[in-house]
């Protein structure tokens, strides 16, 4: 199957299409599922997936109202459960019983909540820079650059230069990596200008009362191995919720990156590394 093509699943409740990339065997039993974070496209996991695929079959989704997935008619549509639905909806699709979850932010609170449903099909989860909690002061700094006008940009460099800005905590890429994160993180405008391809009203919640987030009931009920990737500098993940996740959990692998924050790329071969091994070293058939 072509890694840099999209694939495209119709979803009801409300009718929309979400997109998704598949990379390696598609007859191979071992999935991984990768989810990226609020804002983030499935094409962040490219480098991963290349790195992975000759081991795995690796699904990578748009969540509605980003890259190439369909906006939604209200706003009040984006939330978690509509997510989740889309997520089964697509594990139905492709006759995927169980398969290995790997998510970024947002992604990671979603697969934290599948892994936690009666028959989950979650085997083995990956959780990048999320934990149990989440502090409130980290909300209001993702919130301060959410909330202000969408921008548009008068050139790709532009582009660039606006998310190695907002991206700095992703570390030191390369410039091929910010390359790539601008191309599919961007769509031209009617005006030949180029604007965020994320639908602006995924950001209306963090208009709203900003509280901490509080996931350790799930946490509580975790029982499949947990990879838990963390940036050195991260606010999201801090050495204390990692702790209290680990007294809680105690089989799961926690790994820190270093010069990141929130929240690591993945991109990098020595970031990439880890997950292979881990993979390969905690099969579950």
């Amino acid at each position: 199957m072509t890694p840099n093509a999209y694939h495209y699943l119709a979803c009801p409740n409300p009718p929309h299409r979400i997109a998704y990339t598949e990379w390696g065997d598609s007859e191979n039993p071992q999935v991984l599922l990768c989810i990226p974070g609020f804002t983030r496209t499935a094409r962040d996991f490219d480098p991963l997936a290349t790195a992975l695929s000759t081991n795995c079959r690796i699904l990578c989704l748009d969540l509605p109202g980003r890259g190439q997935s369909d906006w939604l008619p209200e706003t009040t549509d984006y939330d978690n459960a509509l997510y989740l639905t889309d997520i089964l909806n697509l594990l139905r699709h492709l006759k995927l019983e169980k398969i290995d979850l790997l998510g970024t932010s947002l992604g990671g609170i979603l697969g934290l909540l599948l892994a936690t449903l009666s028959c989950s099909p979650i085997k083995r989860l990956i959780l990048n820079d999320i934990g149990a909690s989440i502090p409130q002061s980290s909300l209001r700094r993702i919130a301060y650059y959410l909330t202000q006008s969408p921008p548009q940009f008068a050139n790709f460099a532009e582009a660039e230069d606006y998310f190695r800005t907002v991206h700095a905590n992703f570390g030191q890429l390369t410039t091929a990596q910010w390359h790539h994160l601008t191309r599919y993180s961007i769509r031209p405008t009617a005006s030949g200008k180029y604007e965020l391809c994320y639908d602006p009203r995924i950001a209306l919640p963090f208009r709203h009362n900003i509280r901490q987030i509080d996931l350790w009931p799930f946490w509580c009920q975790i029982t499949c191995p947990v990879l838990l990737l963390h940036g050195e500098h991260s606010d999201v993940l801090t050495p204390e919720i990692i702790k209290e996740m680990q007294l809680i959990h105690p089989p799961m692998k926690a790994i820190t990156f270093s010069q990141v924050g929130h929240a690591p790329a993945l991109m990098d071969p020595a970031q990439i590394a880890p997950i292979q091994r881990w993979l390969s070293t905690n099969n579950i058939d």
